[in-house]
C-alpha cells in the first residue's frame, strides 16, 4: 500500500482543517495510507546510514513514499529541514522545499515575478518609514503586509499618511525587527480578486472571491463570498506560466483586477480548497489525490 504524510503544524485541542481531513479520507479510498503529522514529531540525523536518519516521535520509522507539506507561508526553517532531508532520501514532496522556500517569502516572491508579470509595486520598508516617500512611490491607501502570513492574516490597508505613521509608530515601539513589506493598492479590485487552482501543468478551477463587507480583503477564510469565474485562456496563461516560475506543482494563484489586465497579487504553495470545490463543483481532494498517484507511480 502507498504511504505518504501530510505536514502541517497542529495546534492543541484544535480540529484537521477540512482539507486535511478530505485528503485522508479520499486517499483512503483510493488504496493510499495518509498520515497527518507535524513536522516538530520529526526528528533527523545526518549519517551516512541514511534510511535510519528519520525518527518519528523518538522512533526510527519507515519512510513513506511521499509528503505532502501543507504549511504554505508559515513553514519554519525547521520544517524546510526535514523536507529537505526526507527528499534526500528520495522521499517524493508534493512542492518541493526549494518551491516552497521562494514562496513563502511575499518580497522574494514578488522579485521573481516582477520581471516577468504585472505586480503591484511593492517595497521592503525599515522603521522608522517616511510617509512621503511613500507616498510618493505608491500612493495612499497603501497595503501593509508581514513577509510570511496566509488567509489574509499580516495585511493591514492604511488609508492615508496619518494612519500610516500612526500605524508605523506602533510597530516599531511593539517589534521594531518587523519584516514589512508595503504594496501598492489596486483600488479597481477592492473587496474582490480571483484564485486560481493549479495541479500539475493545469488548471482546476477559478473562483471570484469577494467581500461580504465594506473590507478590501475577499479571503473565503475569514467570511469573504465565493462563486465561479469562467477561465479564460489569459487566466490560464498567466497562471500556468507564474506556476511555472515558482517552481511549483500545486498552486493557488491570486489574482487582481487590475485596470489594464489581470495583475498576480501573491501565490501560496499550500492553497485551500473548500472555497473552489463550493464555488466549482469539483473535488479537488479527488484531483489531488490522482495526481499524487500518478507521480508516485
Amino acid at each position: 500500500m502507498m504511504k505518504g504524510w501530510i505536514l502541517q503544524k497542529q495546534v492543541y485541542g484544535k480540529e484537521p482543517s477540512y482539507e486535511t481531513l478530505k485528503l485522508i479520507e479520499t486517499a483512503k479510498q483510493a488504496g493510499i495510507e495518509l498520515e497527518l503529522h507535524d513536522p516538530r514529531q520529526i526528528e533527523i540525523i545526518v549519517t551516512q546510514d541514511d534510511r535510519k536518519s528519520v525518527l518519528l516521535d523518538d522512533k526510527i520509522t519507515k519512510l513513506p513514499d511521499f509528503i505532502f507539506p501543507r504549511m504554505g507561508a508559515t513553514t519554519s526553517y525547521f520544517a524546510l529541514a526535514v523536507i529537505r532531508h526526507l527528499e534526500r532520501l528520495g522521499v517524493y514532496s508534493v512542492n518541493s522545499s526549494e518551491a516552497i522556500e521562494k514562496v513563502k517569502d511575499k518580497l522574494f516572491q514578488m522579485q521573481i515575478l516582477a520581471e516577468k508579470f504585472p505586480v503591484p509595486k511593492t517595497i521592503m520598508v525599515k522603521f522608522p518609514v517616511n510617509a512621503d516617500i511613500v507616498a510618493k512611490k505608491l500612493g495612499f491607501p497603501v497595503i501593509i503586509k508581514t513577509l510570511s502570513g496566509s488567509q489574509g492574516s499580516g495585511v493591514i490597508l492604511s488609508h492615508d499618511a496619518q494612519s500610516f505613521e500612526d500605524l508605523g509608530n506602533l510597530i516599531q515601539i511593539t517589534n521594531p525587527n518587523a519584516e514589512i513589506i508595503l504594496q501598492e493598492f489596486i483600488s479597481s479590485s477592492k473587496g474582490r480578486d480571483l484564485r486560481v487552482f493549479v495541479i500539475g501543468n493545469r488548471v482546476v478551477g477559478c473562483m471570484e472571491r469577494y467581500a461580504t463587507d465594506d473590507s478590501f480583503k475577499a479571503n473565503f477564510s475569514r467570511g469573504g463570498g465565493v462563486r465561479y469565474f469562467e477561465v479564460t485562456p489569459e487566466i490560464e496563461k498567466l497562471a500556468l506560466s507564474v506556476t511555472s516560475e515558482l517552481g511549483l506543482e500545486i498552486s493557488g494563484v491570486d489574482l487582481l483586477f487590475g485596470e489594464d489586465g489581470y495583475m498576480i497579487c501573491e501565490v501560496n504553495s499550500s492553497p485551500g480548497f473548500k472555497g473552489m470545490e463550493q464555488a466549482t463543483g469539483k473535488d479537488v481532494a479527488q484531483e489531488l489525490v490522482d495526481y499524487i498517484k500518478s507521480k508516485v507511480n
